[in-house]
């Protein structure tokens, strides 16, 4: 056998390396600049083209959006802040406002996103809505890469590195050559065309995915009480977080979400109260304990059984939609309304009566109190409702009462 020719083996393997280098950069470059998924775009036409109802990597967007944008107002929390809670809004006239929220996140993944806010922007307002099941440190947004928080100076350099690696992916190229055959779908806006709050639009064509809002209450109903919160460990957590923003100055809001009031029955038929109350008296002892240090920190209850969280639901009413809910997992925009009109005292959207009250130590045992009457109530007044909650429960392996 005779020796392979040198020059000519190096001559292949040269140009196949190249060829390989060329294939690659043509790649990266396409999916760099079609940008399917808005990874690094703020303020470009990008942002308002159609897309479709899925958001993809929404985490990669809102994070590059914050670093640009550097608004003085953050919302942070889960898909209920980030379908529900508006940014256009006149009490944060001359405010820039940008909604941080992040479906499926859990309690963990929003401090790491209160993180980067504070490291990339000075924030003035913090407003933070939280739920007892997704209150832990396990990760609910599978997007949301610790490698995208802010760590440190010259962010947006380590970032754009980070896309370029992103712009290899084999499910962003297909998807840029579907955007640039006009196949990607065209139907919604993104939520950074609304400064990061979800396109009603969108949410409106995904719960018609769903058949309508009665077919998805009892499978968002069953997601709620999944939920392993709230832990201990993530409290410890949290406090750290709202610790840190009051020490660069913010003013920082906590309100607990107004899911459906089924939902909260379906915690407690699930077993689920007493750490319930406990979460709720320790949130009212930490804005306390904040308030005591000089910080500006206030907690509001929107949750419980009120005129508002209390609507019938489809399978009652034989209605197609709800007032004031998507399903009884997610609130609409008026209910977000209300709910910044109680915590700032805004005339805009006044909320009725009963719908939001502060969290004090002081007045905790009357809170709860009323809390117990509101459920009876409820369960009196709502037998159909009672009976699903009771029947999701109850799969979940819910204890009898």
């Amino acid at each position: 056998m005779h020796a392979p020719d040198q020059p000519q083996w190096r001559t292949y393997v040269t140009i196949f390396c190249a060829g390989s280098a060329l294939v690659v950069g043509a790649v990266m470059a396409l999916n760099y600049v079609v940008d399917p998924y808005l990874t690094h775009q703020w303020d470009t036409p990008q942002v308002q083209r159609l897309r479709p109802t899925r958001e993809k990597l929404s985490a990669w967007g809102k994070t590059y959006a914050v670093a640009k944008f550097k608004p003085a107002v953050v919302y942070l929390g889960n898909s209920r802040t980030e379908m529900g809670l508006p940014t256009r809004v006149a009490m944060f006239a001359g405010k820039d406002v940008f909604n941080s929220a992040l479906s499926g996140a859990s309690i963990g993944d929003a401090i790491a996103l209160a993180q980067h806010a504070r490291r990339v922007s000075r924030l003035d307002v913090v407003v933070w809505g939280i739920d007892p099941p997704s209150f832990s440190m396990a990760q609910g947004n599978n997007d949301l890469d610790r490698e995208l928080i802010a760590g440190g100076p010259h962010y947006l350099w380590r970032r754009g590195l980070l896309n370029l690696r992103r712009a290899l992916a084999i499910d962003m190229t297909q998807d840029s050559i579907r955007l640039l055959r006009g196949a990607f779908g065209a139907v919604c806006h993104s939520s950074l065309a609304f400064h990061g709050q979800r396109d009603d639009a969108c949410v409106d064509l995904r719960i018609g995915g769903w058949s309508g809002t009665e077919a998805a209450i009892l499978p968002r109903t069953r997601e709620y009480i999944r939920g392993p919160g709230p832990t201990a460990e993530a409290f410890s957590a949290f406090e750290a977080s709202v610790d840190a923003l009051c020490g660069d100055g913010a003013k920082v809001r906590l309100y607990i979400n107004p899911t459906h009031a089924m939902m909260l029955d379906a915690l407690y038929w699930a077993g689920k109260w007493a750490p319930l109350e406990a979460w709720q008296r320790g949130l009212a002892a930490l804005a306390q304990r904040q308030r005591g240090r000089g910080c500006d920190v206030r907690v509001y209850d929107f949750s419980g059984y009120n005129s508002i969280t209390t609507e019938t639901v489809p399978q009652v009413s034989q209605r197609n939609k709800m007032e004031h809910y998507w399903e009884t997992s997610h609130y609409r925009s008026n209910v977000g309304r209300m709910i910044l009109g109680r915590i700032f005292g805004a005339t805009e959207a006044a909320p009725p009566d009963d719908f939001g009250v502060e969290l004090l130590p002081a007045a905790m045992d009357g809170h709860l109190a009323l809390l117990h009457e509101g459920r009876e109530r409820y369960h009196r007044e709502h037998m159909v409702e009672t009976a699903l909650a009771r029947a999701v429960a109850a799969e979940q392996g819910g204890v009898e009462r």
